[in-house]
């Protein structure tokens, strides 16, 4: 199993600049000097730190060959959005128009997107509440299969060059549980679209969470081509009706990444378990911890 570094997190010294960067010059240098150095495969950049829909085919191409010239080719990009909603489907659209048209440019091989829903401002984005906006829950069939039939469209844009596009399981969308994004793919019904099962999105999502990880991976597994891990300890204050999240490395938290590669393992999975990069803190020590775990967890199981 192939293992990605989904970067996240852009202080990286000595840049200090816009968070959703991917930085230049000598932050960058040091930085791809030490992901190939821990072991990484490869890495999943968002179409923000790409240079978003401004990036152009002859900056992609020289990108391609300094990342691939240390060892940490671009396996995945990371854009798009939830189609079925008029407020945002015209932006998300040109996004994921836009992703699609730099994987080809940049060697990756998979656009990692999402389908969630409008959320109002007014009323935040909290995660670990009663209600989720944007959620399946709020969603109508409508919506499925507006968001289908856009993800079907995008799925033969990426398959007719080579690319893959998967529909990442996240809070604030209509693909927030197994069953959700299941129905999403059995609606669009396309070789080229498949699961990401980020387990730590679903566990975050409500006060308690709509399934276990264990009953999520084993629904998501056969159909997965691409996996966000991060892992979480869950702190539930029920006086609040509310849960708090702390990030961990991969082997600390409240998910059983073992049942789940081993899951992901026997369901023939191929794709690249990615490991999504700490946000706070030393990144690079926490990420080499999670990345050794996992390949003590793989060399067992194999």
């Amino acid at each position: 199993m192939r293992i990605a570094y989904a970067y996240r997190r852009s202080n990286l010294y000595p840049y200090q600049g816009k968070a959703t960067s991917f930085p230049d010059g000598e932050a960058r240098t040091r930085f791809l000097r030490s992901v190939s150095d821990i072991g990484f495969d490869g890495l999943e950049l968002s179409l923000d730190a790409l240079g978003g829909l401004n990036a152009t085919k002859h900056q992609m191409t020289e990108l391609r060959k300094e990342l691939e010239d240390h060892g940490t080719p671009c396996a995945v990009v990371k854009g798009g959005g939830g189609l079925h909603h008029y407020k945002i489907a015209e932006e998300n659209r040109a996004k994921l128009e836009k992703a699609v048209e730099i994987a080809t440019w940049i060697g990756a091989e998979t656009v990692n997107t999402g389908v969630g829903g409008y959320t109002d401002p007014r009323f935040g984005s909290e995660r670990g509440g009663l209600v989720s906006q944007g959620s399946s829950e709020q969603a109508t069939e409508e919506d499925f299969v507006r968001a289908a039939k856009g993800l079907r469209e995008f799925g033969e844009m990426a398959g007719a060059n080579g690319v893959n596009v998967t529909i990442e399981v996240h809070q604030h969308s209509i693909a927030d549980n197994s069953s959700s994004a299941l129905h999403i793919l059995d609606l669009a019904d396309s070789p080229h679209v498949f699961a990401n099962p980020d387990l730590g999105n679903i566990l975050w999502t409500y006060e308690t969470p709509d399934e276990t990880s264990e009953e999520a991976i084993l629904a998501l597994a056969p159909r997965s081509k691409y996996w966000h891990c991060k892992n979480l300890r869950r702190v539930h204050v029920p006086e609040l009706e509310h849960s708090y999240f702390v990030r961990v490395p991969l082997s600390d938290g409240d998910i059983d990444y073992r049942f789940a590669i081993s899951a992901m393992v026997d369901a023939g999975f191929d794709g690249y378990l990615a490991i999504e990069g700490a946000t706070d803190g030393d990144q690079l020590y926490s990420d080499r911890r999670s990345f050794e775990y996992i390949k003590s967890v793989l060399a067992e199981i194999e």
